[in-house]
């Protein structure tokens, strides 16, 4: 509806009646759409009016006059500012509701398909402290090295003492590397000239097996000082490796390619269910290993084998999926586009023994229509794409190819919406959903699909 009211700089009282897609409060002003970032269905609120489009505006939270039972006081002290949690002021009951009703509004508005079983959310028993890996940039503001996260859509670094979601090593580790820092007059990077000695420090930690990494990032080989760091560090209960990355480009880019060991082992070593992993600095690695083992077992579920069938997983990054699956299949095929990926993939398959799964680099789009040409068929197709979901390519060859199932892990449901409506107009039929909480306090939520042939 076009605004004839609602004007930029006016203040407002509006009653909110739902969530948007990122967790903001929705409400309207005559009909015309508002979105208020940090307000809650059942509440009155008044709001200052900061954008206007033709269609909807956004308003300021300016005061809350009737509140949600369902609002809750953020646990952590810079909340509204780092932009790391989305919604952490709603109730985590709450949050498992409103990510189950967001894969529902998504399914039916954008791939327009009803009479699907959406289960409820899968969440944690304990939603805090479940990240096994921080990023952390490091940069002098007025004068004083700090060390936090960037604000959210900007570069502006908001100093950090304690993330509530990550791994509670972080709180330990950071103000040690600060205090050497300021010690010895280490000069963190500027972006605006890039000089500067530290750039970044990645912390990972095994949540299994108890293994810390530590990862200072430098904009050389150089690193004064570094005996002491490693004095200081190697005290802490769980270290196990601590790396010099260099990354000396002017990038966003947080990890170089080169990697030196200062102390203790290459890797870490860790499990998603029996399998083991050995992590390095660069490799990829699910951030929250005990809902990726819930999210794994459901598309093991969902891929019914009986130990007969041929599997494609497309997408398969280093392997994790393919892992699970070949414990049931005949043969998989994993096609990822990443040559490093295929490697890691290709590694822990051998670490945990499986000889049934094969890796192609390769766009998956390219790859698996090759096979299917080469007479190369599977019973089972299991995709995890990246945020931009499936190429249409890879669905029509998945589509002329048959398979029985089709599972999909999708990290991002206005995609995965889009891929349903695909598959249906291609004789396929969505089944269940079953929504998992990899990311508690943030408006991301994770989905495995059952998809069967019409």
């Amino acid at each position: 509806m076009t605004n004839n009211i609602v004007k930029k700089n006016e203040e407002y009282e509006i009653m909110i009646t739902s969530l948007g897609f990122q967790g903001e409060g929705v409400g309207r002003i005559d009909n015309f759409t508002v979105f208020v970032e940090g307000a809650l269905p059942n509440e009155l609120v008044r709001i200052k009016i900061v954008k206007v489009s033709k269609n909807y505006a956004f308003g300021k939270l300016i005061d809350i006059i009737k509140t949600s039972n369902e609002r809750r006081t953020p646990i952590c002290d810079i909340y509204k500012r780092c932009g790391g949690c989305q919604i952490q002021h709603i109730s985590y009951e709450a949050q498992l509701k409103f990510k189950k009703q967001r894969v529902i509004d998504s399914i039916e508005r954008i791939g327009r398909i009803k009479d699907v079983i959406v289960h409820d959310t899968i969440g944690m028993k304990h939603p805090y402290n479940y990240r096994n890996k921080v990023q952390l940039p490091v940069r002098m503001v007025k004068g004083v090295p700090v060390i936090g996260f960037f604000a959210a859509r900007s570069h502006e670094i908001i100093k950090m003492d304690k993330c509530y979601i990550q791994d509670e090593a972080s709180s330990k580790i950071i103000p040690i590397i600060k205090e050497w820092i300021e010690k010895n007059n280490i000069m963190p990077y500027d972006e605006a000239t890039g000089e500067g000695i530290i750039r970044h420090i990645m912390i990972r930690s095994a949540h299994k097996t108890g293994d810390i990494m530590v990862v200072l990032i430098t904009n050389s080989e150089k690193l004064p000082h570094k005996e002491e760091i490693i004095e200081m560090l190697k005290k802490i209960k769980g270290i196990k490796s601590i790396i010099q990355n260099i990354n000396s480009k002017k990038t966003n880019v947080i990890l170089g390619d080169k990697c030196n060991t200062l102390w203790g082992s290459d890797t870490i070593t860790d499990y998603i269910g029996n399998f083991k992993f050995n992590i390095s600095p660069l490799s990829f690695f699910q951030v929250n290993p005990l809902q990726t083992e819930i999210l794994y077992n459901t598309a093991l579920k969902y891929a019914n084998l009986t130990g007969n069938e041929v599997v494609f997983d497309a997408y398969c990054g280093t392997g994790t999926i393919s892992l699970f699956l070949a414990q049931r299949a005949k043969k998989v095929y994993g096609v990822e586009i990443v040559p490093e990926a295929i490697e890691n993939a290709k590694e822990n398959a051998k670490i945990n023994n499986i000889t049934n799964a094969e890796f192609i680099v390769g766009e998956s789009e390219v790859v698996i229509p090759n096979l299917i040409e080469k007479g190369t068929y599977a019973d089972v197709v299991v995709v995890d794409p990246p945020r931009k979901g499936c190429d249409r390519k890879l669905l029509d060859a998945i589509s002329k190819m048959s398979p029985k199932r089709i599972v999909y892990v999708s990290c991002d449901v206005g995609t995965l919406a889009r891929d349903l409506g695909i598959l249906e107009e291609l004789s396929y039929k969505t089944i269940e959903i079953q929504p998992v909480d990899m990311f508690p306090q943030t408006s991301h939520v994770e989905c495995v699909v059952k998809i069967e042939k019409k």
